[in-house]
């Protein structure tokens, strides 16, 4: 395993190369963290994607996304194009949400919105333990997206939808709220924010018959500074575990109105 000081360097190095090919820096930052639903398989769940954009999803220059490389571009979907890799990848909640924020009377027009895609399809919270190679990727993403924003910029949340992987065993539907509250305030520490803002997603679906014993387990997470928003009753695409287009765009301002509430 590397060092602490090797990483270090390693982070360094990799800040070294970044900057931003819009020839802006967004002023409020978000990060994207999770598994499939979060990544994003709006209208891909037949083998490819589909291709389709609302409005909702379209490209804007008030938002941006922290690309593989670490540099700052304007964002599009597929917003976790090289980030959910191994995957079809389509449309996520996350431009809807950057819509649905800049959109509202409390944000400044000036604002401009930096998502910081880090959700990996198929993971369970495990995964996303301090120490993991996913946790290591979104600290480093993170900081990245931290030190090459402007400089009064502001880290103002975690938008986490993940679960469904451990609806399969009933030993992890147990443990599940426990590993998420230590996962938070591991990465609060990690990240120098005590206060960081997470919105966390009910899940709606599963890949085992344990569903409501992770719902029940993500309600029971208790933490400051915790929202919930509750992905169920929401349209689910023909493979009955993934959020539709339409879907999505719902998710993403039900993620923008708690994210909003705290202003």
């Amino acid at each position: 395993m590397a060092s602490p000081q090797l990483l270090a360097l390693l982070l360094l190095l990799l800040l070294a190369g970044t900057g931003t090919g819009t020839g802006t820096a967004p002023t409020l930052i978000f990060l994207l963290g999770g598994q499939s639903n979060m990544g994003g398989r709006g209208g891909a769940t037949s083998g490819a994607w589909d291709g389709v954009v609302p409005a909702e999803c379209a490209a804007s220059p008030r938002i941006l996304r922290l690309s593989p490389e670490l540099r700052w571009e304007e964002a599009r979907e597929p917003l976790h194009a090289g980030i959910d890799v191994h995957n079809v990848l389509g449309v996520g909640p996350g431009m809807p949400f950057a819509h649905a924020v800049c959109a509202s009377r409390a944000i400044p027009p000036s604002t401009v919105i930096g998502l910081v895609p880090c959700a990996q399809g198929g993971t369970p919270i495990a995964n996303w333990t301090r120490g993991t190679e996913l946790y290591q990727r979104m600290v480093t993403r993170a900081r990245a997206a931290m030190a090459t924003a402007t400089a009064t910029a502001t880290t103002a949340a975690l938008l986490w939808y993940q679960g469904e992987a451990d609806t399969i065993r009933r030993e992890d539907a147990e443990v599940y709220a426990g590993k998420m509250e230590a996962m938070v305030r591991d990465l609060r520490r990690d990240l120098a924010l005590p206060e960081l803002l997470v919105i966390q997603v009910g899940i709606a679906t599963g890949q085992g018959k344990f569903v409501e014993a992770v719902r029940e387990a993500q309600k029971a997470v208790r933490l400051p500074w915790l929202k919930y928003v509750d992905a169920k009753g929401l349209p689910i695409a023909n493979d009955y575990t993934h959020l539709t287009t339409p879907a999505q765009v719902k998710l993403g301002k039900l993620l923008a109105k708690a994210y909003l509430s705290t202003l």
